[in-house]
Parts: structure tokens; sequence; C-alpha cells
């Protein structure tokens, strides 16, 4: 290991800082190389609701590695404090350094990186050093996300819910077929049937837990997402005359998409900020409440009343109501004050899938996006298709590009939208 130096870790924090939402772990990675050897890393965080588990590193320890175990070492990690020691991961325990950081108004993220020896004091405080910007820079992107991003995280959601949905009740059944099995008076050998239950209701419970473990990373309730808002907005006037008035949801324990929270308090901030860019208002008061199923947002204003729909700043915003599903509209009296309203979907959008979008596929590249939607792995895929597992990892990362997905599971949800894994 290198000596620690002040100009290489300023530029390795750079380095994540620009790297996009999802992709932070490459950069990261190769800003610790030097000064902690690894095999992987992995990141938990409650603040992405398209990308809240993420590993990078060795492709067969990285592609095993769930968020059930990151969870689970969270539960042993204190906030910004590293900690160091024996943990599951891929299956198997292996030693690892975890950090953890949560910064204000932000839900919080955990980064575990699967190393070799006990690191020295002095990286442990560099890797949380680097994970408290990492935490920051996250929290931030997830509420000033680009539309298109937006947009892509409501897919994104609907689709891991949909295949959660249908992998815990397939498991479920077999599970509690085996159970029923197992349970039977026919059965001489207690302790085999003893230890084969106990394996069984293990699983479920391990089912169920990473079923729950979703639910809180892509969802959070209207009232705890009304209180992050207002620690957002509450330094914008703090030391001006304009007085902030914010009425939460009456229902504040209604469960919101987490990327819908995150679109409202984006197009909240926002829109206070474009009106306190106008002189002359004394009062802006923030509405959130839920109806039926759509969030609905009113921001207000004493203020001139100048804005029109035409508008940069009001043009922005009803993009980022529109890559949601929602819609912006605009009321402004000269003299008298603006409205700004919105109206956010609750329920996911339909996926669009075009009807050709696996044609541009090669034929090998269907029989490996076959497989890959059964679920086989590399390695399985490999010996399967009588081919090495570096040529299925060749054409994974072309059946990704072709199809534009990002993950192995969005490739697989458009196999299965087409019926190719029947």
């Amino acid at each position: 290991m290198r000596p620690l130096d002040p100009a290489a870790a300023l530029a390795a924090a750079a380095s994540v800082l620009r790297a996009p939402i999802g992709g932070i772990l490459e950069p990261l990675s190769a800003a610790l190389s030097a000064y902690l050897p690894h095999r992987a890393l992995a990141m938990l965080t409650g603040d992405c609701a398209r990308h809240p588990m993420k590993a990078y590193g060795e492709a067969a320890l990285a592609e095993q590695i769930t968020s059930t175990e990151l969870a689970r070492v969270g539960g042993t990690v204190e906030l910004g404090r590293p900690w160091f020691g024996e943990a599951h991961l891929a299956g198997e325990l292996m030693p690892a350094l975890a950090v953890a950081s949560q910064p204000p108004g932000a839900d919080g993220a955990l980064l575990v990186v699967v190393t070799g020896d006990e690191p020295a004091n002095e990286v442990r405080v560099l890797v949380q050093a680097l994970w408290d910007l990492a935490a920051l820079h996250l929290s931030h992107r997830a509420v000033n996300l680009r539309p298109a991003d937006l947009s892509g995280n409501r897919v994104a959601a609907s689709e891991r819910a949909r295949a959660i949905t249908e992998l815990t009740s397939a498991h479920a059944a077999t599970l509690q077929s085996l159970l029923s099995t197992l349970r039977s008076r026919t059965l001489d050998d207690a302790a085999v049937r003893r230890t084969a239950t106990d394996l069984a209701v293990s699983a479920l419970i391990e089912l169920r837990a990473a079923a729950d473990l979703d639910s809180t990373l892509s969802e959070e309730r209207a009232g705890a997402a009304f209180d992050r808002l207002a620690g957002k907005l509450a330094p914008l006037t703090r030391y001006s005359e304009v007085s902030l008035e914010l009425d939460g949801p009456r229902e504040p324990d209604h469960v919101l998409p987490g990327d819908i929270a995150n679109a409202a308090q984006a197009l909240a901030r926002n829109t206070v900020l474009t009106m306190l860019d106008h002189e002359g208002l004394s009062r802006i008061r923030v509405t959130w409440e839920v109806a039926g199923a759509e969030l609905h947002l009113a921001i207000r204003d004493d203020g001139p009343g100048v804005l029109t729909v035409d508008a940069l700043p009001v043009r922005r915003l009803t993009e980022l109501a529109a890559a949601v599903g929602g819609r912006l509209s605009l009321d402004a009296v000269p003299g008298w004050g603006t409205t700004v309203t919105a109206a956010l979907p609750l329920t996911p959008p339909a996926t669009e899938v075009p009807h050709d979008a696996l044609a541009i596929l090669k034929p090998r590249e269907l029989e490996v996006l076959e497989r890959l939607a059964r679920g086989l792995r590399n390695r399985q895929i490999a010996e399967d298709l009588l081919i090495s597992e570096h040529t299925v990892k060749f054409h994974v990362a072309k059946i990704l590009d072709k199809l534009g997905v990002a993950t192995r599971t969005e490739a697989a949800a458009l196999a299965h939208v087409h019926g190719l894994s029947a």
C-alpha cells in the first residue's frame, strides 16, 4: 500500500462525484485500489429507487452478493464508524470493511468492501470520508434527477416489484410443499425431517426479508417525505423576509413510491427557488395531499404573478412532472401571485416494449438471454452451451448494450415479456 497523498485523495473524490448515480462504484474502486486491495465493492442506499443495491468487482463475486446480505452487515455498522470483520457475502463468510453514512435529510447509504488483510486506521478514515462524499452526492442526485432518469426509475421500480412478486409466489409455493411433505407422519427419520424443516423455514424467512427490504428501499411514507422536504426548504428562506408555510399530508402514513417522493421534493424545491427569484413576495405556501391514486402538490406565493408557461424554469418543471407520468399547471395573476400545481401518479406506468425488441439479437445472444431469463448464472450458461465463461460475459454485455438496459434483471424482464424464457 502506498502512503496516503492528499492530492490523490482529492482527485479520487472528484472522480467519484463526477460519476452518474448508478455508476459510482467503478471510480470508487479505482480510487481505493492503491490503498485498499479488494475483490469487490457493494452498496445499499435508500436514496435511489433505480439502483438501491449495486455491486462492482470480480464478476463471480459481485453477481452473487444480495441486498439481504448487505442489510445484515448494515445492522452491525454505526454511522461514521468504519467496521471490519467477517461478513456473509455471496453465500460465504469473508473479510470485509463496511462504512455507513447518512447526510441530513437522506435515507443513508452503506458501502461494503470485500478485502483481505485488515486495513490500517488511516485507510479506514479515507474510505469513510470518500463514502461520506458519495452518500451526499447520491442524496443530492436523488432529488435533482434528470427527467430521463426519473422516467427510468419508474419503469425499473415496476419491473423489480413484478419480479419479486413472481419469485415470492413461486418459491413460497415450492417451500410450502416441501414443508408439508417433510412434516408428514409417514416419514420415519425425525432428524432428517427436523433439519429439512428448519432449512425450509429459514429459506421462507430469507425470501420474505428480501421482499420487505425492496419495499423499504423503494417506498416512503408521505409524512416522512414531506418532513425531508421541509428540511431542504428551510435554509432557502431562513435569512429572508419571505414566510414559508408548509402544509403536510393529512394521511402521513400513506405509502409513496420512492421515485415519486423524490420527484415531488424536486418539483417543490425548484418551484420555491423559481418564485424566490422574483421581488415583491412575502409568503410562499407549500401543500402536499394524497388524493386517490395521485399525489397533489400546490405551491402558492403572493408575488408579482409574472411567470408564464413559456418561461424556461416552468418548462423544466413541466418536464420533471411528465417524466414520472405527472402533469403540471401554472396560474399566474399579475399583482396577485402565482400558483403552481402538480399531480403525480402513485402507480407505475406500463412498460412499453417494441414488438421487435429482440430482433436485433443474434441467435447465440438469444440462447444466452433465454438461459439468463431462467435465472442461470454465467458458469451454468457456459456449461449448457459448451462455451467459456468469458464468452458468456461478452454475450451478456452485448445483450445489455443492444437492448438498452443496465442490468441482467431488466434484460430478463424483456425476455419474459416476449415469451423467450417459456
